[in-house]
């Protein structure tokens, strides 16, 4: 028969051993728990709470988790972003505006006016994009979800008295590199609009701005190249936070010395103090939001684009699915 009293004699010894001295409940991790405890938390990151709409080979998938399902056929899509409830795209074709519902039905064009980047109004009444302006730079228009309507300008504020610019003519700005691309972005409040270009573009080389809705007036985010900016680069593809207080966007920067460049990185700007922070890897691009604590970007893997879903908090990367241009579902409503 055993002694009660030496077995708790013993187990009091064993849990003062782990208290007393914390190198000997270390050693209890093992490579393998560690393993494990990390595929934990990649699984736990990587269950996202909706769809995720990306493009790979020109045309548009969504997908949750193991499985996926494809929208678009023709490999001309671009771009896809959710309707604030979730049930509708808006994306590119061809480099004009379509929109279809979230199963891929109902496929319709918008405008035969060429557009980049789309982003819907938090009402989901309108539809925002960038076209050429009367500037001759890239301007942010606005057009009626329903699409039955000729879009009206939003930004450059003084392009609203002008002629719209000849939609052949807009057709030679709408460019596919990266550091020409020109997607917008509504803030959730409504109020400002995030896009390559603006006034800015008078002082500095390149720059994103933020836009207020109401009264036109323009905010630079981001600036490289004259102005007494020593440096050259670009901001592009902003992305809002559901609370609106960070805003994300890819931006590149060479600068007159090797430290002062920068590869192809991801910005998180503060919308309320205006300080920013580089976030993810070199090559990482592309961000949307899923929370707070998420986001998806495109990130690169063995050479080719792929989406990942990333721990802004902790850096934990987490493959999501072969495939570029994320963009998080709404839970729907």
């Amino acid at each position: 028969m055993k002694n009660f009293g030496q077995v708790a004699v013993a187990a009091t010894a064993g849990i003062c051993c782990a208290v007393c001295n914390p190198a000997a409940g270390a050693a209890q991790a093992t490579p393998a728990t560690t393993q494990a405890k990390a595929t934990s938390q990649a699984a736990t990151q990587a269950n996202l709470p909706s769809l995720v709409a990306y493009v790979r080979g020109g045309d548009v998938y969504t997908s949750k988790g193991t499985t996926e399902k494809r929208l678009t056929t023709g490999g001309t899509a671009a771009r896809p972003r959710w309707s604030p409830n979730g049930r509708q795209i808006a994306y590119l074709n061809r480099g004009q505006l379509w929109t279809m519902n979230a199963d891929g039905s109902n496929q319709r064009r918008l405008t035969t006016r060429p557009a980049a980047g789309p982003s819907w109004s938090p009402d989901g009444k309108w539809i925002a994009f960038s076209s050429l302006s009367c500037t001759g730079g890239p301007g942010v228009f606005k057009i009626k979800a329903t699409g039955a309507a000729t879009p009206q300008v939003m930004f450059p504020s003084d392009c609203k008295t002008e002629a719209l610019p000849a939609e052949a003519e807009a057709a030679k700005s709408v460019q596919k590199e990266l550091k020409s691309d020109n997607a917008v972005a509504w803030s959730p409040d409504g109020k400002q609009l995030a896009f390559r270009g603006g006034n800015c573009e008078s002082i500095y080389d390149a720059c994103l701005s933020l836009g207020d809705v109401t009264t036109g007036g323009e905010k630079t985010v981001a600036a490289y190249g004259g102005g007494g900016v020593q440096n050259s680069g670009f901001a592009v593809v902003p992305s809002w936070r559901s609370d609106g207080a960070k805003l994300a966007f890819t931006a590149f920067q060479e600068g007159e010395t090797a430290d002062e460049s920068k590869p192809v990185h991801l910005v998180e700007y503060d919308a309320i103090t205006g300080a920013t922070r580089t976030i993810g890897n070199a090559m990482d691009r592309e961000l949307d939001y899923v929370d707070a604590g998420r986001a998806v970007l495109t990130s690169e893997k063995a050479g080719t684009a792929w989406v990942t879903v990333v721990g802004l908090a902790n850096g934990l990367r987490t493959p999501f699915k072969s495939g570029s241009q994320p963009s998080v579902q709404p839970m729907m409503r």
